[in-house]
């Protein structure tokens, strides 16, 4: 029985993909042990025992930014967590770590290397994350979502994504997803949506230009977000949702979708090839713009600036593509060659070629 120890968490773009592969591997050998470490803070607390799996706890030691105290208690912090996850593996007789980055990543990668156990690095984002960088060096394998992540000896894998994407079959659903959201099934669909929690500037264009869209001759589903105060018109043609817990309905209804571009949104995206515009979200460090990068360099997508992107911006750059149905269709026709639906497969013939390896 091989015992696979899967490390990351934090944030959905990390819960994810790490819940995909697990479910992947439990699905081919159920004798299998598939544990997760992860912290008792982040995302992974509810999300990975709601799947069905044991949770191990690290703590969470973030790398210091700045001389403070935080930073002189680092060194300390961070053995006893590597201590920790060395625990855990002796304890579950843990034959390979695979890391999804966040704070429970670079404790593990230690740790493995300590106890003799090889380790497989994935990176979500075009701009990988320290605790990536860091366990690259000495990683049996190394998976990145895009082309160009800097990663040392690196191939690009894709990314794990949601079963329902994977299955999803877009034409097949359509008629399904036009009933879902109150829609007409042989009109073309705008899909506007911000990430998990929304993004205030997109839903302020939108406010703004729905009208635009509508008068263009399509329809618009918006995903506003919960938190999302914007006003519904409950017009014919516009489906204002606050949340959507069937995004693969969503995809199968988008002729055009504007968006964010977190890397699960891009890889999703993507591997349904619909075409899209991405206004990358302009606080953090950069990686939205960098997750698009590939998508934009093969037509399937284009940049918008999130800082003037507006009412205005919409019935300028967006209305008029979405009277050039031969330019949309040239972006989805680009689109269908971008992405994959394979990251899970592919990640996982990593950790396989490690686990030979050793």
């Amino acid at each position: 029985m091989t015992s696979y120890l899967l490390a990351g968490g934090g944030t959905a773009g990390h819960v994810n993909p790490l819940l995909a592969v697990a479910d992947a591997l439990r699905e081919r050998d159920d004798e299998a042990s598939v544990l997760v470490l992860g912290t008792a803070e982040g995302l992974e607390s509810r999300l990975v025992p709601e799947r069905g799996y044991e949770l191990l706890i690290v703590d969470k030691v973030p790398f210091p930014r700045r001389p403070n105290r935080q930073a002189a208690a680092f060194p300390s912090r961070f053995r006893r967590a590597i201590a920790q996850v060395r625990a855990h593996i002796r304890t579950h007789g843990v034959d390979v770590v695979v890391g999804f980055g966040g704070y429970a990543s670079a404790p593990a990668y230690v740790a493995a290397r300590r106890e003799g156990v090889p380790f497989v690095v994935h990176e979500a984002n075009a701009k990988p994350g320290l605790a990536n960088v860091l366990g690259a060096r000495r990683a049996a394998g190394v998976g990145v979502a895009f082309a160009g992540t800097p990663l040392r000896g690196s191939v690009v894998v894709g990314m794990p994504l949601r079963r329902e994407v994977i299955a999803l079959d877009r034409a097949a659903a359509r008629d399904e997803a036009a009933t879902h959201f109150g829609l007409d099934a042989d009109r073309p669909v705008l899909l506007v949506f911000g990430g998990s929690l929304g993004a205030q500037r997109l839903n302020e264009a939108m406010a703004d230009s729905w009208g635009d869209v509508l008068a263009a001759g399509w329809q618009l589903l918006h995903v506003t977000g919960e938190r999302s105060e914007t006003v519904d018109p409950e017009v014919p043609g516009y489906a204002l949702r606050r949340y959507v817990d069937r995004m693969d309905l969503a995809f199968a209804l988008a002729d055009l979708i504007v968006s964010r571009s977190g890397s699960a949104t891009v890889s999703e995206v993507s591997a349904l090839g619909i075409p899209a515009l991405y206004v990358p979200y302009s606080v953090g460090n950069g990686e939205q713009r960098l997750n698009a990068a590939s998508a934009v360099a093969a037509g399937a997508a284009q940049l918008l600036d999130d800082a003037t992107f507006d009412g205005d911006a919409v019935r300028r750059i967006v209305v008029p593509l979405l009277g050039d149905r031969e330019r949309i269709d040239r972006m989805a026709a680009a689109a269908e060659n971008v992405g994959t639906r394979s990251g899970t497969e592919n990640v996982i013939a990593l950790v396989d070629r490690a686990l030979g390896a050793a």
